[in-house]
């Protein structure tokens, strides 16, 4: 498997653990890793990450946030003599509840960049902060997001 499908399936193993429930496992893919955040906040490794996203997701009876986060357009660049690659991509969070009806409920990019670290590709940093659009976002988050 290349480089960009090995970061591709990165992308993609995020949305679906996230949207399992499995915050744990999501805030692994970070476990060597920052998040930037709104407002030049950064959170490195898997446990501040894990706390953040226990402390505003609302997780749901069934284990899950209900939603399903469509990651689209990823833009993915390898540089493989250095190891190491950005992407730039779309999200859409859509959501249906008891009390809310399928709907897009967030959009959003993501920037991330990628090491290869003993031949296996992980996230190095992911821009957070690169919210653009907000719905209902009354049964995903405990709270209002930061700007």
């Amino acid at each position: 498997m290349d480089a960009a499908t090995h970061i591709a399936n990165l992308l993609y193993r995020y949305a679906e653990l996230l949207d399992s429930g499995d915050l744990e496992g999501t805030a692994a893919l970070f476990a060597k890793a920052r998040l930037r955040m709104g407002g030049g906040r950064v959170l490195e490794g898997a446990e501040p990450i894990l706390a953040m996203w226990r402390a505003n997701v609302r997780i749901h009876e069934d284990g899950t946030p209900r939603t399903k986060h469509v990651i689209t357009n990823p833009i993915i660049e390898v540089d493989d003599e250095a190891g190491r690659a950005t992407c730039r991509s779309y999200y859409t969070v859509f959501q249906a509840t008891e009390t809310l009806p399928l709907q897009p409920v967030a959009q959003g990019r993501y920037h991330d960049t990628f090491v290869c670290d003993g031949g296996q590709w992980r996230f190095e940093e992911r821009d957070y902060s690169l919210f653009d659009a907000a719905g209902d976002l009354s049964q995903h988050l405990l709270r209002a997001p930061r700007s």
